[in-house]
C-alpha cells in the first residue's frame, strides 16, 4: 500500500502511546465499538442521540456490531454501560487502499440516554478556527506500548499538536480529506485499538483515528480523517434518514 520501501506489517490502520487513563467517563463521546461477543476492536465518537462517527476501515456487518456508550473499563462491568446494537450503517467513498474517505457513520437501534455521562461531541462549522498548529487530544483504549497486541483496560488519552505539510512525511499520501497529528520528538500517538476514535482540538470532534506507520514515531505521524470535510454528508444523512 505504501512504497519506498515500507513494510506492509509496518503499516498499521487502527493505529494510546504515551497517555493516561482519564477520569471516568469525563470523555462524555467516547465509544467503543465491540463484537457480537462484547470484545472491544474500535473507537468512535457520539454525534447525536442516535448516531454515531467511526472509521470506515472499522465496518463489520450490522448483525456483528455492538455499540457502547459510557464505558471506563473493559473489563469491569461498572453499571453506567449503555448497549446498543446497530440499525444502519453508512459509508462515503471509502478507499481501502490508500484509506480515503476512511469514515462511516453508524445508526444506533435507539436514542442513547444523555446525562452526565453521555454527551455527544461538538462539530466544527464554517466559522470554526483553523486548528492548524493545534493542541488536540485522542483518547481510545488501543494499546499502549508498540508492537504490542494487548488492549488498555480503561480509557486513556494523550495531547497531540496537529501537524502541517503532513504530506512531506507520508511522500504526497495526504489526501484533503486527512490531517496528521503527534509529537515531534515521538512518544505520544494512537496506535492499533484505537481506530475510529476522537481527536478532539479545541473542544470540537476534527478527526478520526485513521493509519499510519508505527506508532509514536517522530517521523510518521498518526493520520486522521478530516472531520470538517464530512459535516454535511453527516448533517444530511441525520436530517433525511428514515426511520
Amino acid at each position: 500500500m505504501l512504497a519506498c520501501g515500507c513494510c506492509l506489517a509496518d503499516v498499521f490502520a487502527g493505529r494510546i502511546i504515551g497517555g493516561q487513563e482519564v477520569q471516568p467517563y469525563s470523555i462524555k463521546y467516547q465509544v467503543s465499538l465491540q463484537t457480537e461477543n462484547r470484545d472491544h476492536y474500535c473507537g468512535g465518537t457520539l454525534v447525536d442521540e442516535q448516531w454515531v462517527v467511526s472509521a470506515a476501515h472499522c465496518w463489520r456487518p450490522s448483525y456483528l456490531m455492538t455499540v457502547v456508550l459510557s464505558e471506563h473499563s473493559l473489563i469491569v462491568t461498572e453499571g453506567f454501560e449503555q448497549v446498543f446494537n446497530v440499525s444502519k450503517i453508512y459509508v462515503q467513498n471509502y478507499n481501502y487502499r490508500t484509506y480515503n474517505n476512511d469514515i462511516m457513520l453508524i445508526k444506533l437501534s435507539r436514542p442513547a440516554q444523555l446525562n452526565a455521562n453521555v454527551q455527544p461531541a461538538k462539530l466544527p462549522d464554517d466559522n470554526t478556527p483553523s486548528i492548524t498548529g493545534a493542541v488536540c487530544t485522542v483518547s481510545g483504549w488501543g494499546v499502549t506500548q508498540v508492537y504490542s497486541y494487548t488492549l488498555s483496560p480503561v480509557l486513556r488519552a494523550v495531547d497531540v499538536r496537529e501537524i502541517p505539510y503532513c504530506n512531506w512525511y507520508y511522500w504526497g499520501r495526504i489526501t484533503e480529506n486527512m490531517l496528521c497529528a503527534g509529537s515531534i520528538y515521538g512518544g505520544k500517538d494512537s496506535c492499533q485499538g484505537d481506530s475510529g476514535g476522537p481527536l478532539v482540538c479545541n473542544d470540537y470532534f476534527e478527526g478520526i483515528v485513521s493509519w499510519g506507520i508505527s506508532c509514536a514515531n517522530p517521523y510518521y505521524p498518526g493520520v486522521y480523517t478530516k472531520v470538517r470535510q464530512y459535516i454535511k454528508w453527516i448533517t444530511w444523512i441525520i436530517n433525511n434518514d428514515s426511520p
